[in-house]
């Protein structure tokens, strides 16, 4: 029985592998940038890129590569067997068997591979916020919006193991092109590709002028700006992360009348930023819930890890399955 894991989450932007022990301490740290992949070869790059991080958690402590678990936390459809059936936000690595890739990169039979919301549900149901709670939706906000369902204590997985890519539930009928095709999807206004869609409309129609002539060519503008802008005090990008909170409570509102569940964890990249948006979010859901002053409580709160949530979970879950 191993007592130390390697969780690696695969995000739209980027990769970044933890070393976990058992109780969930943090023993190492690596990130790289997520690549694209050639349409020749799908999901080969990704493969090396977290081949090189495990290597690299490994070999300062004289590790064996090919005989610790190793938990892929990928943004995407993950069938139960593992196979990244469809990913929006992973171009190219759609139906790549990624962790078979990786266990020949490694000479290891120690992968295993999950959807990255779950991963960070997961990490938050066992050792963060929400530790106890019978009941929640995890919510990451990165390139787009994954989504971890607990009901009464355990994870729901769906027919085909789909369930929880609540990213793709419409808000806007006809609204903003997404990635998965469709139209509308709720990732298009409240991750940090939305707010990052959000911030070049309003440049384009005359607003946050600071924020673009700071960045200069706009096509360069990243969610990061405007999340530094605000904190900054830019009048205009608190506005706008006022918005995305807003578009933020839009969708749970939805998931609160469908899963009748009182409890929501907001992770991911974005996730850090959650001081500028929460409060308009929490604001916003009395309006949107319907039945709000008819319902037990609804708390909408930061996950305990962060952008840390989905690889501790991936290290969680290979600990769990593995050993």
């Amino acid at each position: 029985m191993s007592d130390v894991a390697i969780g690696v989450d695969v995000g739209g932007t980027k990769s970044l592998a933890l070393l976990v022990a058992r109780d969930g301490r943090v023993l190492g740290e690596r990130v790289e940038a997520t690549p694209h992949e050639p349409a020749n070869a799908p999901g080969h790059a990704t493969a090396a890129t977290v081949e090189k991080l495990v290597r690299a958690l490994c070999e300062p402590l004289g590790l064996r590569p090919d005989a610790l678990p190793v938990g892929l936390g990928l943004a995407g459809m993950v069938r139960r067997d593992g196979r990244l059936a469809f990913a929006p936000n992973l171009p190219g690595a759609s139906g790549a068997e990624v962790g078979t890739l990786l266990g020949v990169a490694l000479g290891s039979s120690l992968v295993v591979v999950e959807n990255d919301a779950n991963c960070a549900a997961r990490a938050e149901h066992a050792w963060g916020a929400a530790r106890g709670v019978a009941n929640f939706v995890m919510v990451t906000l990165g390139t787009g919006i994954g989504g971890g369902v607990v009901s009464n204590g355990s994870l729901m997985r769906g027919q085909s193991g789909f369930a929880g890519e609540i990213g793709h539930m419409v808000v806007a009928a006809h609204g903003a092109p997404c990635p998965c095709g469709g139209r509308g999807c709720w990732e298009r206004y409240a991750s940090g590709g939305g707010l990052r869609r959000l911030a070049l409309e309003a440049i384009s129609e005359g607003r946050l002028a600071d924020l673009a002539e700071s960045v200069g060519d706009v096509a360069d503008l990243r969610a990061e700006d405007v999340v530094t802008r605000a904190r900054a005090g830019d009048a205009e990008a608190l506005s706008l992360m006022a918005e995305m909170g807003w578009w933020l409570a839009r969708g749970v509102a939805n998931l609160s009348a469908i899963l009748d569940c009182g409890h929501f964890l907001v992770g991911g990249g974005l996730g850090a930023a959650s001081e500028l948006f929460l409060p308009s979010t929490r604001t916003a859901l009395v309006h949107l819930v319907e039945g709000y002053h008819a319902r037990a409580e609804i708390t909408v709160t930061p996950s305990l890890f962060g952008p840390r949530s989905g690889a501790l979970g991936a290290a969680l879950v290979a600990l769990e399955r593995l050993t």
